[in-house]
């Protein structure tokens, strides 16, 4: 997880921060401002270890699960884009911090009352898992834009074209009107960066992109190269000056909350960004969880719900509104939790030792901060091909899935905007899915699409209640109702019921969330046999006779036969 320091401050820092700029080319020939944002740079990196040793720290503490937390790619992503480069887009920084602190607070009350385990089971699948695959082309496309490899950038003829020259090939745009994929530090960064990077991760080598970030970090801090970071410019003094200190506290000014707009929720803009951050956690956050605690053992396939879910979603939300403080984007759960699993990782310790070290890279700001974009930018690539790897879940053999799920994926890259490429795939699942329910019932099941019973995924607005042992309780109508009903979390059940003491599992709960793991884990244990017999069969595959005619069976034949006669 140590890469989302470089990585998360480039794309946070891309927009400006609190810095002020009035020019029409984004300010980047403007001395002031760059120092300005360098300095902010800098900031992001002391903000983002803090942020993290805050969220890590809560999820270890209170939620007990083995989960690192961090500005979570894809929202800081969004977060860059409606605030745009230098301030340019539809909603002011002040604004955005306010969207996240609000989004955080809404979270708490989701969390608390249930609703968001119940948001989240609600989402067609199709929907949860090509957002993920979308993000991930998104996160692709900014790797490999200006603000990162610098492969690709502005074109007047194709939109999106070549990019990589020498800066005198560049017009006052930034476009490259010649000599394109020259540049030295787009080469290292591919080569040095993604190259090695992949290599790594092929042979399972701990600790890949730090690594591979490490080595183009260490080949640009020459100051006489060709890629170095440090160019004999005032911004590069100032630069040059901060990473020989190498290990220094550093404030997280001009960071902090007093850049919040606490008054800004008054356009549209900024209620437009609120719901999509609220879209983009719910999706990224509750995925994540489940994809760890299922990955642990943790998860109950009959209800779809896991252990402590309340406390981890309350940590997580709780972890929002501090990062919003420090200036960040929402934090969230990160997949590489996984390696803390698999090494026995199965308690809140696991996320303690994330918090620590988190905590010791605050002194190492000048390092971090020395991390150039082309470093990063493979890390973004290559973690958005790992994102894409929910595509191989979502049911391509049913158009009313899989068309909403293909508008996902190709609307949130193409609109550089991950809340209309939702709501594209939104609007079309509803289309498919709504007129031909309402079809049916109008012609009485006479009119039917073909596949709608047997290849639609199915979907329900209520999902299962978890159990609750009440037999004993003498309950009136309403707490009868409350207590069968979907719609309230457990702890609020036992409330209603009255049970004073709501927080604490009973014998019966903790029985049955035992027995829940356990045929979660069978069911794992079959599909990994299913799953090693399909390989072995593949590995086994006797090679195709070089006469086929002779092996197929003599009724395969004649039936050949008779469709040639016809």
């Amino acid at each position: 997880m140590a890469y989302i320091l470089a990585v998360n401050a480039d794309i946070l820092s891309s927009s400006g921060g609190p810095c002020k700029c009035e020019s029409e080319n984004f300010c980047r020939d403007d001395p002031v401002y760059l120092s300005c944002k360098a300095d902010v740079h800098r900031a992001y990196i002391v903000a983002t270890a803090a942020a993290s040793v805050i969220a890590s720290g809560l999820m270890g503490l209170f939620a007990n699960m083995p989960l690192g937390l961090a500005p979570g790619l894809g929202a800081n992503a969004y977060f860059a884009t409606v605030v745009g480069e230098a301030g340019s887009g539809t909603v002011p920084y002040s604004q955005a911090l306010a969207v996240v602190w609000l989004e955080g607070w809404i979270f708490v009350a989701l969390a608390v009352f249930g609703v968001r385990q119940w948001l989240a089971r609600i989402l067609p699948n199709s929907i949860k898992l090509s957002t993920g695959a979308g993000i991930g082309l998104y996160l692709a496309f900014i790797g490999l834009g200006p603000g990162g490899l610098n492969i690709v950038g502005l074109s007047y003829t194709n939109i999106v074209g070549f990019a990589g020259c020498l800066p005198e090939y560049q017009d006052e745009n930034g476009v490259c009107l010649s000599h394109v994929l020259q540049s030295p530090k787009m080469w290292v960064g591919i080569f040095l960066g993604g190259v090695v990077i992949a290599f790594l991760i092929l042979y399972r080598v701990r600790g890949a992109m730090i690594i591979g970030i490490l080595l183009v970090s260490i080949s640009s801090w020459p100051r006489g190269s060709s890629v170095t970071q440090f160019p004999h410019t005032p911004l590069g003094d100032e630069n040059w000056d901060f990473f020989k200190h190498v290990a220094t506290w550093r404030s997280i000014n001009p960071l902090g909350p007093q850049n919040i707009d606490w008054q800004g929720y008054d356009t549209g803009h900024a209620w437009l960004a609120l719901i999509t951050f609220l879209y983009i956690d719910l999706l990224d956050t509750t995925g994540t969880l489940y994809a760890m605690a299922s990955h642990a053992g943790l998860v109950d396939v009959r209800t779809g719900d896991f252990e402590g879910s309340s406390t981890a979603y309350i940590s997580d939300a709780l972890s929002i509104c501090t990062g919003s403080l420090l200036g960040c984007s929402p934090c969230t759960a990160f997949i590489e939790s996984a390696s803390g699993i698999a090494e026995g990782g199965r308690t809140g310790i696991t996320a303690l030792v994330v918090a620590l070290l988190f905590f010791l890279s605050l002194f190492f700001a000048p390092i971090f901060a020395s991390l150039p974009s082309w470093a990063t930018g493979s890390v973004l690539v290559i973690v958005g091909s790992m994102m894409m790897s929910s595509v191989a879940e979502i049911n391509w053999g049913y158009l009313g899935d899989a068309l909403p799920a293909f508008l996902t994926i190709i609307g949130i890259p193409f609109f550089y905007n991950i809340a209309y490429g939702l709501i594209a795939g939104i609007i079309a699942y509803m289309i498919l899915n709504i007129v031909p329910w309402l079809v049916i019932k109008i012609t009485r099941g006479k009119v039917v699409p073909e596949g709608w019973y047997t290849d639609r995924e199915p979907w329900g607005m209520a999902p299962p209640a978890p159990y609750m042992d009440l037999s004993t309780k003498k309950l009136n109508k309403f707490q009868r109702w409350a207590t069968s009903s979907f719609l309230f979390p457990t702890w609020l059940k036992k409330l209603i019921a009255g049970n004073w003491y709501f927080w604490r599992l009973t014998d019966a709960e903790i029985a049955d969330h035992l027995e829940g793991r356990r045929i979660s884990e069978m069911h794992r244990k079959i599909r990994e046999a299913r799953r090693a017999d399909e390989l072995e069969r593949m590995r086994h595959y006797p090679q195709p006779p070089r006469n086929v005619e002779e092996e197929l069976p003599v009724s395969v034949m004649g039936g050949a036969e008779k469709f040639e006669e016809l």
